[in-house]
Parts: structure tokens; C-alpha cells; sequence
């Protein structure tokens, strides 16, 4: 992905790319290219605080299987004795205890050269192939406020995961795009002994995983996740934060996560960067208890920029037994909206990998030498100025091809800043630019919208006086 120089073509069949409903195909999303971009100028538009929501581990139609427009069905694909079968898929509840794998070679699997019908074949541990465990979708009832939000404000139907990996790689590539740590080689998978502590805390041995520019498949034996350790001392593997602190005047920003401590958060992305973990800003930028983002918001503490990580029980994830994931959601944004930072944010809710569970749509083509891009992943966008569909109402769909890149190229250019150099350069926006890498979530020129308070079934107040599970939020 890195450097690219030129365009990259997103071939999308009507076979793949297919809005569904109940097994019924229709229309195709079209190709679309990925172009290299114009310098990003950040004028023109009225957000001044961007709030990135990541949950876990569900494909795009595990939870949107049935929502009225998008690209959904309930009749899966799976491979018998090497032909394509029709599977109908379960219904089950958010709770589910099911904790799929979806690590490279199961996304391979799954994938079968843009087939999409090896999800059956996937391997777990036990060796024993997972069969009818990834053909599921999520009842709708369990997880209202997230149809809810699609129904009121934008819902992304054509949003990849950066790499067909695990969470480790997907948490890196939501601060800076991607994980290449030399010219040769990309963090990919989880890493070794990261039950309890991960990047730079983890136990000494820990080793990544990474996947050479061939596409060679090397687990474990990549350096210690912590950035001192990487190529060049990790010199050119830069986030956000780089581009952030290097600002006139500088950019604030906090990433809002639950405490490392005994089998704490492992997925709070900047324990891999040495600079961080081991100087001022873990203290002043990476926040615990993740649920101090509520009280920032109501005490007018809102960063520029903030990436918001829940406790397992809040996270969606698979295996939880929890159904407060959509509630904790919920939370944050009627936080946002009924305070002074509405009409100047934007909020993202983007699930960090698919979960292992059945999606229809082929990624993207081509290819890249990072393993990506992956499988598709819900995004919600909730703004003021969020696009109206095209009967002038709330509710839009947004058919536009992004990247996990798509909103780090967002972040950038709406503060004015440069580029990273990763998927940020080869992926659109997902807000408008002056050339054609612009997305289609945003209408800045629209009269910003007032807010109206999503229900849940858990409060803001309970969040606020929920004790930490002290469980990781994903150990994939």
C-alpha cells in the first residue's frame, strides 16, 4: 500500500458487490478507482473536533443483515465437497457467546480468491472446521441504537478493514493507516504471550507476526511490539500524533482507553509507540477509564481529536455475553449532542475487524502486499452535517469504497495537515476534497442539523458507575 504511485482499480461485480435481501441480489456498486491525492487543505469545513469510536470484531452484515437499503442478506455461501452451496443464516443475539476465528489464514480461507464461500472451511485450534458457525447475523432488536443512527445520520455500506487480520493490526491502522515496518515487511495477526499485556508491556520474548511485500506469511517472528524495536528504531513508523504534535499550533488529542493493569486494555493502540508509552503523553493524552470521554464532553474538555476504546463488556465483542455495547455508543453520542461540540464534530463508529463472520461482498480489487484490503466492517458517521439521502431525508447510504485509511485522510485534512505516507495517500476521504478523492458522508454545505437523543437500553449514568471487567477488550 505504502508509496503507491499509481491508480488502483476497484473492480466490483454485481455477484459481489450485490444489495441483498433475504438471498435477493441487485445492484452493484460499480468500480471505483483509488487515486493519489491532492494536498489536503481542511478549508471549507465546520468540524473542529473529530471523535473515532472503535468497537470489535463484526462484519457489515453481521449486524446490518436486514437493514432496509444496504447491502445485506440472510442466505450465505459456503464450500462442500468443492462446490458452492446456499446456507441460511442464524439469527442470534448480540450476547452470543460465539468467538470466531479471523486471523490471515482464516480470512484466506474464507475469502477462496474473491468467492466468499470458504467461511465453513475456516480452522480453528481445535482443528475442527467451523462449519455453520460464521453464517449469522445479529437480531435487529439487540442493537437499536445502531439502526437507529444509520436511520437518522449516514451509514457507510462499502467500508473495508485496512488488512484481512485481526484487531492488533486493525488499532494500528485507525491511528496511522497502515503497519508496514520497513520496506519489506507489515505487522499482521496477533502477537505472541499478548494474553495479558501487548506492545511495548508485553512479556520479554513477545515476538509479531508480519507478512512480507510476497505476501509471505511469517507468524511470530517479527521484532517486539514496541516501535524502539522495529527497523530503524522505528523512526519512519509514524501515527497521527507525529503529524498532530507537529502542528502550528499543535493538534490536541487524547485516546480514551481502559487501564493496561492485570489483563486490561490490550488494544490501546499507542503501547506500541515508544515515544509515547515511555514519555509524557501516556500520562497526559492516553486517558483511563475510557469512560472520562463522558465526563470531558460535559465539562468542555473535548480534544480536536479523540479515539475512544470500551471495555470488553462495552465492545461488541464476540464471547462478551454482553449486550451493552450499542448502549455505550449511544452514551458518547448523546454526550456530543447535547452539548456546545455538536454543530463542530463529527463522531465515527467503526468496528475494528470482521470478526470472523460472513460478509457477501468480495473486498475490493486488487490485491495489496499488506494483506488487505479485508473484509467489510460497519462505519457510522454522525454529524450536523452528515448527508441527507436523495429524498432530501436522514438516512443516507453511502455506496462510496473506503479504507480505515479513508478516515485518517479525513483526520488530516480536516485539520490541515499532511500525509502519513500509507492508505491514506491510495484511499478517498470519507469527507469531500477539492479533487476526486472526496467521500460522500459529509454535505458542509447544509444548515447543520439539531440533535435528537438516541434511546438505549443502558445510560449515560450507568456507564459512568460500571467497575472495569478488567478483561481485555480482544486478545486477537
Amino acid at each position: 500500500m505504502k508509496g503507491r504511485a499509481v491508480a488502483l482499480w476497484i473492480c466490483a461485480t454485481a455477484a459481489t458487490l450485490a444489495a441483498c435481501n433475504g438471498g435477493e441480489t441487485s445492484n452493484s456498486l460499480g468500480p471505483r478507482p483509488y487515486v493519489l491525492p491532492n494536498s489536503g487543505s481542511g478549508s471549507g469545513s465546520p468540524i473542529e473536533h473529530v471523535v473515532l469510536l472503535v468497537q470489535e470484531n463484526r462484519s457489515f452484515n453481521n449486524l446490518f443483515a436486514t437493514f432496509p437499503g444496504a447491502t445485506g442478506t440472510t442466505v450465505g455461501e459456503e464450500l462442500v465437497h468443492g462446490r458452492t452451496k446456499q446456507i441460511t443464516l442464524s439469527e442470534k443475539h448480540l450476547k452470543d457467546k460465539a468467538d470466531l476465528i479471523h486471523a490471515y489464514k482464516g480470512f484466506l480461507t474464507a475469502y477462496n480468491h474473491g468467492k466468499m464461500n470458504g467461511f465453513n472451511r475456516i480452522l480453528p485450534a481445535t482443528g475442527l472446521p467451523e462449519r455453520a458457525e460464521p453464517y449469522e447475523y445479529v437480531n435487529p432488536a439487540d442493537i437499536v441504537p445502531y439502526w437507529t443512527l444509520a436511520s437518522t445520520y449516514a451509514l457507510a455500506n462499502a467500508m473495508f478493514a485496512t488488512q484481512g487480520s485481526e484487531s492488533f493490526p486493525a488499532h494500528q491502522d485507525l491511528i496511522r493507516g497502515g503497519t508496514a515496518i520497513d520496506s519489506t515487511q507489515s505487522l499482521i495477526d496477533d502477537i505472541g504471550n499478548s494474553d495479558e499485556a501487548w506492545g511495548c508491556d508485553s512479556p520479554y520474548g513477545s515476538k509479531t507476526s508480519f507478512i512480507t511485500t510476497t505476501l509471505k506469511f511469517m507468524k511470530h517472528a517479527g521484532p517486539f511490539p514496541c516501535t524502539d524495536d522495529f527497523p530503524s528504531s522505528g523512526s519512519n513508523y509514524l501515527t497521527l500524533r507525529d503529524l498532530f504534535d507537529g502542528a502550528s499550533p499543535p493538534i490536541s488529542w487524547k485516546y480514551y482507553a481502559p487501564a493496561l493493569g492485570d489483563r486490561g486494555g490490550i488494544w490501546s493502540a499507542f503501547d506500541v509507540i515508544y515515544s509515547v508509552r515511555y514519555g509524557p503523553e501516556w500520562t497526559a493524552n492516553v486517558i483511563s477509564p475510557e469512560t472520562t470521554i463522558l465526563t470531558d464532553i460535559s465539562n468542555g474538555k473535548l480534544a480536536q481529536m479523540s479515539w475512544v476504546v470500551p471495555d470488553n463488556v462495552d465492545s461488541d465483542h464476540p464471547g462478551s455475553a454482553s449486550d451493552k455495547g450499542p448502549s455505550w455508543i449511544a452514551s458518547i453520542v448523546n454526550a456530543i449532542g447535547e452539548s456546545q461540540y455538536w454543530n463542530s464534530t463529527a463522531i465515527i463508529v467503526v468496528w475494528d475487524d470482521w470478526g470472523g463472520f460472513y460478509d457477501p461482498v468480495a473486498p475490493p480489487l486488487p490485491r495489496d502486499n499488506q494483506g488487505g484490503p479485508g473484509f467489510r466492517v460497519p462505519m457510522l458517521v454522525i454529524s450536523p452535517y452528515t448527508r441527507l439521502n436523495q429524498s432530501s431525508q436522514p438516512g443516507y447510504i453511502s455506496n462510496e469504497v473506503y479504507s480505515f485509511g479513508s478516515i485518517v485522510r479525513f483526520v488530516e485534512d480536516t485539520f490541515g495537515l499532511g500525509r502519513l505516507g500509507t492508505t491514506d495517500e491510495t484511499t478517498n476521504s470519507i469527507g469531500p476534497e477539492s479533487g476526486s478523492q472526496g467521500g460522500d458522508m459529509f454535505d458542509f454545505s447544509q444548515s447543520p442539523r439539531q440533535f435528537q437523543t438516541i434511546g438505549s437500553k443502558y445510560s449515560r449514568s450507568f456507564f459512568l458507575h460500571q467497575k472495569p471487567s478488567n478483561r481485555p477488550v480482544d486478545t486477537e
